[in-house]
């Protein structure tokens, strides 16, 4: 009877060992944790036959952009876009660099950064002392996956004739999120702060992104960036005035002229070629 008992013990001692150490899944991943960013193509000044500056906007609301949105809390190994540049701004694996501008001119410290992700809010409640009087409550609010809305791009489009291909290379990104006033009510957007998108891609290759196709093949924020698994507008080319479109175009009337300008890259490209 001892015996019995003595194994028995041993059995539920396993197994709640077991229930400690259980495994989410088939195997263990180690592809992405350990993912080595893929070096560009080695470019010289004397390589480039032709060179524009372009900005896009990234829509967080568009469904092919969803998996840089979501999910809005990390889970199973995966976490948003912005966790991730959260994350390397935390532990100042990642540099940001003042909204004002996007020469990356003035870069912020790690206690500036984070200041960045800090919101006044104001809050009204009854004065416990005077009944029927409201008084304000003021607090602040940390900025989260759920509150970035657009991702500003600023990109490199290039002919390399050593190559001979239009190639692109993304120079900088800004999240974008919401602000609201005292009652609530949306009051715009706001830059957070710039990003120095070749410091980015060791972060964004080691973070993981959701599949839709395939689950055993996922994705990391490197590879949608590098393979342009983005839907975006252009919202600014480089020109003499040095203005974005939005200064001479509104609405549809916009849309369109990005498009144009999309276009243009496309001719350019084809014309280089002869047959």
């Amino acid at each position: 009877m001892k015996n019995i008992a003595v194994v028995l013990l041993l059995i539920s001692s396993s197994l709640i060992g077991f229930s400690q150490n259980v495994l989410d899944g088939l195997y263990l991943k180690e592809n992405t944790p350990g993912r080595k960013v893929v070096p560009y193509s080695s470019l010289r000044e004397a390589d480039v036959l032709w060179n524009s500056r372009v900005w896009r906007t990234i829509d967080l609301r568009e469904k092919m952009n969803q998996p840089l949105y979501f999910p809005l809390e990390p889970m199973a190994g995966r976490t948003s876009l912005f966790d991730a540049i959260l994350k390397g701004v935390n532990n100042g694996t990642l540099i940001a660099f003042d909204d004002k501008d996007d020469y990356f001119s003035k870069q912020l410290t790690k206690d500036e950064s984070v200041a960045k992700l800090v919101t006044p809010k104001v809050i009204m409640q009854e004065n416990p002392d005077a009944p029927g009087t409201m008084v304000e409550i003021r607090d602040t609010v940390v900025v989260a996956s759920k509150d970035v809305v657009e991702y500003l791009l600023k990109e490199d489009w290039f002919f390399d004739k050593q190559r001979s291909v239009m190639d692109v290379r993304i120079i900088g990104l800004c999240p974008v999120i919401k602000t609201f006033d005292e009652s609530g009510a949306e009051r715009g957007k706001k830059k957070l702060f710039w990003l120095y998108f070749p410091n980015c891609r060791e972060v964004f290759a080691n973070a993981e992104t959701y599949n839709r196709q395939n689950d055993a093949e996922r994705r990391t924020y490197d590879d949608i960036f590098w393979k342009r698994m983005f839907s975006s507008y252009i919202t600014k080319q480089n020109n003499v005035y040095d203005r974005a479109i939005a200064d001479y175009s509104v609405g549809l009337d916009a849309l369109l002229e990005g498009e144009k300008i999309k276009d243009e890259i496309f001719t350019l490209e084809m014309d280089m070629w002869h047959y």
